[in-house]
């Protein structure tokens, strides 16, 4: 793979020389702008807005754009003079628990590979010590004109860098939650749980891109002088209309998950089952209570008849006559 950076890491005072390589490349299909009457490519071409003329990107500078439009030029040297100490350098600032990195930050992903033999030492210290420890480290360095921050963590035998966004770029999430309070009963919340047990996990190597494999068919046949793909026949149940019966949707997305996942399609009434569990104590009481009652009626009874007998037995034996 081709480096697109070189450079180091700076682990405090070990310095450990590297290559940036992508870690990820795009696999999705580019299409080309073409004039529709006559099929022409439409090309961009880049021109001057004072003087009309079309200029190369030799003659192509950068330029900051103040806020009442005043371009103010800015060169590579400019950029070059600013104390940028990331310029040619990894440098890790910190190790922290990898759950504290939020997701919302990540963002492109590299490579790092040890620079030379001298660098293979300190790479693979480094890499043994991120194992161990359990943690992620955090970097900032320095790509394509300005200063970023990055996360370090071990991807199998190699140092993988992930470039995240300063936290001040992640928005708040204002205004975005439903603002119509909703009311979610229990029967539905066990729905949901059985519906994401039903799908259970996912190997993601399996998961592929079927809208790109459409398109390549679609060219494929266009290409041999076909027609493309046929579009597929109306009455498919949508996803984007609005659920009327969120308990009725429930119900058969999980039908649907156990079919596709070869188990009986019953969906167990859950809410039943918590009514049958909340009257079996009261019913354990009720059976117990009348034990109980029956119990003491039969000691009751038990005891009325060894009286009558004791009463009986006194009248049937004679008194003693005195001499």
């Amino acid at each position: 793979m081709r480096s697109i950076w070189n450079g180091a890491i700076s682990f405090g005072l070990v310095s450990i020389p590297i290559k940036l390589v992508n870690a990820t490349e795009s696999r999705s299909v580019s299409f080309r702008q073409i004039h529709a009457a006559d099929g022409g490519r439409i090309r961009y071409r880049k021109v001057c807005e004072l003087d009309g003329e079309e200029v190369t990107q030799a003659e192509i500078g950068k330029a900051y754009e103040d806020a009442d439009g005043t371009m103010i030029p800015i060169t590579d040297e400019d950029l070059a003079a600013l104390p940028l100490p990331t310029a040619k350098t990894i440098e890790i600032v910190a190790f922290v628990p990898a759950a504290d990195i939020d997701p919302l930050q990540m963002d492109a992903a590299y490579y790092l590979s040890a620079n030379g033999v001298p660098a293979a030492k300190p790479y693979t210290l480094l890499r043994e010590a991120l194992k161990r420890s359990d943690k992620v480290a955090v970097a900032k360095y320095a790509l394509r004109g300005r200063e970023r921050l990055g996360m370090l963590r071990v991807v199998d035998d190699v140092i993988a860098m992930h470039g995240l966004l300063w936290p001040d770029e992640i928005r708040a999430p204002e205004g975005v939650a439903p603002e119509t309070p909703v009311t979610v009963r229990d029967a539905e919340l066990d729905l949901a749980d059985a519906l994401m047990a039903t799908l259970g996990e996912v190997d993601l190597s399996t998961l592929h891109d079927d809208y790109r494999e459409a398109v390549e068919e679609m060219i494929a046949a266009k290409a041999a002088g076909g027609a493309g793909v046929a579009p597929p026949e109306p009455g498919g149940e949508g996803g984007g209309g609005q659920v009327i019966d969120l308990m009725a949707a429930l119900e058969k997305s999980v039908r649907e998950a156990k079919e596709a996942r070869g188990e009986p399609a019953e969906v167990t009434d859950i809410k039943a089952k918590k009514t049958t569990a909340k009257k079996a104590p009261a019913a354990r009481k009720t059976t117990a209570a009348k034990k109980t009652a029956a119990a003491k009626k039969t000691t009751a009874t038990t005891k009325k008849t060894a009286a009558a007998k004791k009463a009986t037995s006194r009248k049937a034996t004679p008194k003693k006559r005195t001499a």
